[in-house]
């Protein structure tokens, strides 16, 4: 009967630890919603044009899907948005014009992307698509494979449009000083494991998974007055910045990718 007694007060008390626990952690997301609030909005500028219009050539078709990040919250200017900065830089290098079409959405989630991909008409053939999500669906706790599951749909359907794919893997939310520890470590550790999943399901899927946390995390890491916007949540201009030259080097595969599998047949 001791025992019994003794396994049932262990019982008990991991219980109890995991309960106070837990409403820690709920306490915890409530005081970093506070610190980090909305002054931003939760309207992102408008990016969409073409870029480099001078240039010669069809423009190449660019969209964006994801979150707040895809969209450019916190960018003053709609140059310094991601997509514009992708847009641009893209343009510089391939010598030819940009169009760029933002299908992201402020507060998204990736079971989000699907219908933000039909927004697109139908007839619309995207040379690259840039996927950039998760960092939602760690803060609102959805199953990781419910994540992956959206994200290779989606991935599947732009690969079906004749669409390069490039997908921003979720960034470390680690770095985000609002939040509070222990709660800053979960959703380090939470936002890693999205990570890995999103890039392997990226590569099953037939798109180039570009790892944010090991390109640009280190930068809002060590910088996070520059890097970070006002609300310490969303990027600056410099973190766009950062986070678009690390985004760069396969978006621009993945144009030629796109330039070579359109171009007409050499005359024989």
């Amino acid at each position: 009967m001791s025992r019994i007694r003794l396994v049932i007060a262990v019982g008990t008390a991991v219980g109890v630890a995991v309960a106070v626990f837990r409403l820690a952690l709920t306490q915890q997301a409530a005081l970093a919603r506070r610190r980090i609030g909305k002054p931003l909005g939760e309207r992102s500028l408008d990016a969409d044009r073409v870029w480099r219009p001078r240039l010669e050539g069809e423009p190449l078709q660019l969209v964006l899907l994801g979150d707040s990040l895809a969209a450019g919250l916190g960018a003053e200017h709609r140059k310094e948005t991601l997509g514009g900065r992708l847009a641009k830089a893209t343009a510089r290098r391939l010598q030819r014009p940009v169009r760029l079409r933002t299908l992201a959405v402020v507060g998204s989630e990736s079971p989000d992307l699907p219908a933000q991909l039909a927004a697109l008409e139908p007839d619309c053939r995207p040379d690259v698509a840039v996927i950039v999500v998760g960092g939602n669906d760690v803060t609102h706790r959805l199953p990781v494979a419910l994540s992956a599951q959206h994200l290779q749909e989606t991935i599947r359907r732009l690969r079906a449009r004749g669409a390069e794919v490039v997908v921003g893997t979720c960034p470390d939310l680690g770095a985000l000083r609002a939040v509070p520890q222990p709660l800053r470590r979960i959703a380090s550790s939470l936002s890693r494991r999205l990570a890995d999943v999103q890039a392997e399901t990226a590569r099953h899927a037939g798109a180039e998974p570009v790892d944010l946390r090991r390109a640009v995390g280190p930068m809002f890491f060590d910088e996070p007055e520059a890097m970070f916007s006002l609300d310490r949540f969303h990027p600056s201009a410099l973190g766009y910045r950062r986070t678009a030259e690390a985004l760069l080097p396969a978006v621009c595969r993945a144009a030629e990718a796109a330039v070579s599998s359109r171009r007409p047949p050499e005359p024989r």
